[in-house]
């Protein structure tokens, strides 16, 4: 592992699992023979990898095998700049797995390998209170507490952590049928909820927490289980918010879209850049839905990630840059 360094803290610390991707490079289902490319992915580490590339000290804990996907996902990490200071390995399980096929030309399908695996090993023991105190945001999603018992019990006390210093707790619901039903889901996404000063979701993740409602009705209702800020991702509709009990919308950029999974947790790294950067709250949502513009136009989790150079490249009508 490498130190951290004391004199530039994490502005951000997430927390989750990231695991290792295989993914297929032309349309259609897996076949022998098929061409894939290895890479990885976690919603956390995501978010991460968005915030470092626009200029934040980020760090991400969670747990990986000493395997090769492992050591690939740690250093690629620390190539991004995410501080992977207090990442724990384990000898006697490997890094879980992902495969990601474009089933069709508009459908991608992803199967996961990760029951009992190394990011489902996380526990509380794994936290550093001092780099969560000490930094301005706790990020976490819904995906870390369905993994087992002990990760539950992990980014619960990472809240608690958090609430105690006044760090501020980023929560996007971020729901996975694969891991568990929503009757099993709800209780505890609107337990984080109502310990989060942020809150992203879905409309059908939010109606999983509060009921069905219209998108104003369902921020609403999220807000008033106490986060200042609520924001609904829409996907092509952009987000609406409502921050501080007031009502914002911000239209979605037009794209060519290549690969929508990570838009979320790229909307996500803009929209908490923005904060770190005290933008006021529209202009939060605006480089939310850039950076959600990048990561769909390219192939992969976060590869299409922009640097903060980048950001104003999809403000103009030409397309080419000279």
């Amino acid at each position: 592992m490498t130190a951290s360094d004391p004199t530039n803290p994490a502005q951000v610390v997430a927390i989750g699992e990231t695991m290792g991707l295989v993914a297929a490079t032309r349309t259609g289902a897996f076949t022998v023979g098929s061409p894939a490319m290895m890479s990885f992915g976690g919603a956390e580490s995501n978010v991460a990898i968005g915030l470092s590339r626009l200029g934040h000290p980020t760090a991400w804990i969670g747990r990986l095998g000493t395997d090769s996907i492992g050591v690939m996902i740690r250093d690629a990490l620390r190539a991004e700049g995410v501080d992977v200071s207090w990442v724990r390995f384990d000898d006697d399980v490997p890094t879980g797995l992902m495969l990601r096929e474009h089933r069709t030309a508009d459908r991608v399908r992803v199967s996961y390998y990760r029951r009992g695996l190394a990011g489902s090993r996380l526990r509380a023991e794994d936290l550093d209170a001092d780099a969560i105190s000490r930094a301005r945001v706790l990020h976490l999603s819904g995906i870390t507490p369905a993994l087992s018992e002990s990760a539950r019990s992990a980014v619960e006390h990472a809240v608690t952590l958090a609430r105690r210093a006044g760090v501020t707790v980023s929560f996007d619901l971020n729901y996975r049928a694969a891991l568990w039903s929503p009757d099993e889901a709800g209780p505890v996404l609107r337990w984080f909820v109502q310990r989060s000063d942020i809150v992203y979701a879905g409309e059908d993740e939010a109606a999983m927490v509060v009921g069905d409602g219209t998108t104003e009705h369902l921020a609403k209702k999220l807000a008033a289980l106490g986060p200042r800020e609520v924001v609904l991702k829409l996907g092509v509709e952009g987000a609406y918010a409502r921050i501080d009990n007031e009502a914002l919308r911000s239209p979605a950029l037009t794209v060519s879209a290549v690969d929508p999974v990570g838009a979320g947790d790229a909307f996500v790294a803009g929209y908490l850049s923005g904060l770190l950067d005290e933008l006021p709250p529209a202009e939060r949502l605006r480089r939310g839905n850039v950076c959600g513009a990048f990561s769909v136009s390219v192939a992969g989790d976060w590869e299409g990630l922009p640097r903060r150079h980048e950001l104003p490249l999809l403000e103009g009508r030409d397309n080419v840059t000279r």
